[in-house]
């Protein structure tokens, strides 16, 4: 009744759309749902994560929920996530790809979820992570603990997501560092972000993380660039 009451007179919009949701809809309309592009790669240990990865990072498994394309359904969720404080986008994903990942044997044995860090300049800019909640929900569907004091971001980079790959390559230099390691000797870890473009962020975090003492790495990410 209270909640009936709240979206009568604070009514509540899809984060995709902008239309409003019904009494059972959260966050993203039933319509908005059914034209997400999923890939389906966690069925897929040949997917585009690992090619792109490849000879680069050493990883056990690789996923990414979604397609991400310019002006496309997915842009619009990732921008209100970032910049709109619509935290709860993030929650509705991994809530999402966790209940696809926790019937998965590769991925039962996850002890960590860590989430690719922000540098506090910009954490204290945006007042939040966009990628804690997501990772935070994957945590809980694996039985996993949640950690986000280990990696720490060193260097205020800009976003890059539409950067070229060259010049983005080119860049290469480490922005982040291990502040205690001993929290994830010999741990299996799933790395979690929110879209993977070239790698070059995760091919950075991954070298900072596979330093550790019998630390095995995963990753997962909301989304992949086409």
């Amino acid at each position: 009744m209270i909640k009936n009451l709240l979206n009568l007179f604070f009514p509540q919009n899809c984060s995709a759309c902008s239309t409003h949701l019904s009494d059972n809809e959260q966050q993203i309309c039933t319509s908005c749902r059914h034209e997400l592009p999923l890939t389906n790669f966690h069925s897929d240990t040949d997917n585009a994560v690992h090619k792109m990865l490849y000879g680069r990072v050493k990883l056990n498994q690789a996923t990414a929920l979604l397609h991400f394309s310019k002006k496309g359904i997915v842009q619009q969720l990732m921008h209100n996530l970032k910049y709109r404080g619509q935290q709860e986008i993030g929650k509705v994903l991994g809530d999402w790809l966790g209940e696809e990942l926790k019937v998965i044997e590769a991925y039962k044995t996850i002890d960590v979820v860590v989430p690719v860090p922000l540098h506090k300049t910009k954490l204290k800019s945006r007042g939040y992570n966009q990628v804690d909640w997501f990772g935070k929900a994957l945590a809980n569907a694996l039985n996993a603990d949640f950690n986000t004091s280990v990696l720490v971001k060193t260097k205020n980079t800009k976003t890059q997501v539409f950067k070229d790959r060259l010049k983005r390559n080119a860049q290469k230099t480490t922005n982040f560092k291990i502040v205690n390691d001993t929290a994830l000797k010999n741990k299996h870890v799933l790395l979690v972000d929110d879209i993977i473009t070239t790698g070059a962020t995760i091919e950075d975090c991954a070298n900072c993380l596979l330093k550790i003492e019998g630390l095995k790495l995963s990753l997962a990410t909301m989304a992949i660039t086409d």
